[in-house]
């Protein structure tokens, strides 16, 4: 290396050797300042980066406060819509609750005019509460007179079973004497009985009818009449068999028929009752002629 450039080298990398050829030259001075502007400069220049960060940050915080701005604007817009809404709903309040105002006064003004009605009416009231007692004493009598007439009734329809059965036995006796069976005079009894009531036309009695290869022992189409005469029931299949032939006529002619079932006797009260319970259930017109000597009736 040449003194030149030895020279040069030290004077960039030795700072004391610098500022003693700069003092020797007068310029010490003016290379401290030099010195001391460009620290101030390098501060200068992060303070400016600083800033600059800062400003980045104060650039996206005012975004979102804008954001939040637009946001909070589009909110004020929907509570103003919101508040013309209820100051509506408010003036109609306002209005109804004059409407009410007034019916409430002229409710009181007839609220008034029934008082002083009711007060004029106060002594005919008190005649209809006498009246009215006098009538839920007479209501009173009625019922016991109802109650007795029902017993009465009951005992009635007691006898009328016991005379109905009673004569259904002296009839089969009877049948014995005319030379027909049972079930022929039955038939023949029971078909006078229903010309009486207008239910079978004159002249027109009940017969025998096969249907659908069922033996019935009563039988009429118009009005549709089904019925069984037995001499002796020991089981519920009496009914069961009578039930049965009249699905068979429903289904034929598509409409209900009126029902018979008459039994001249009955092996034993548990039997009969459950005869009578069965017809009960289906509308069938059960007559018992009477229950065997084992049940006392």
């Amino acid at each position: 290396m040449s003194l030149k450039e030895e020279f040069l080298s030290l004077l960039e990398k030795d700072k004391e050797f610098r500022y003693a050829v700069a003092g020797f030259l007068g310029l010490e001075e003016i290379l401290k300042r030099l010195d001391k502007h460009e620290e101030i400069i390098e501060k200068l220049r992060e303070d400016f980066k600083s800033l600059r960060k800062d400003f980045i940050e104060l650039r996206e915080d005012f975004k979102n406060l804008r954001k939040d701005f637009i946001s909070i604007s589009e909110e004020q817009i929907k509570i103003s819509k919101e508040l013309a809404i209820l100051r509506e709903e408010q003036t109609k309040l306002r209005e109804e609750q004059i409407k009410i105002g007034k019916e409430l006064l002229s409710l009181r003004e007839e609220q008034i005019k029934i008082s002083k009605e009711i007060a004029t009416l106060g002594e005919e009231q008190i005649k209809l509460r006498e009246d009215f007692n006098k009538m839920l004493e007479v209501i009173k009598e009625l019922q016991v007179t109802y109650y007795e007439l029902r017993e009465g009734q009951k005992k009635l329809w007691d006898i009328y079973e016991s005379f109905r059965a009673s004569m259904l036995y002296g009839f089969s006796e009877v049948s014995k004497f005319a030379g027909i069976t049972f079930e022929e005079f039955v038939r023949n009894f029971l078909s006078e009985y229903l010309r009486k009531l207008k239910i079978l036309p004159e002249g027109e009695s009940l017969k025998k009818a096969i249907i659908d290869k069922e033996e019935i022992n009563m039988f009429f189409e118009d009005p549709l009449i089904v019925g069984e005469i037995t001499s002796y029931a020991e089981n519920i299949e009496e009914i069961e068999k009578l039930l049965r032939k009249i699905e068979i006529v429903r289904k034929k002619y598509n409409k209900e028929p009126k029902k018979f079932l008459i039994i001249l006797t009955v092996s034993d009260r548990s039997l009969a009752e459950d005869l009578k319970k069965k017809a009960k259930e289906n509308e069938v017109e059960l007559i018992i002629g009477k229950i065997s000597e084992k049940y006392e009736e």
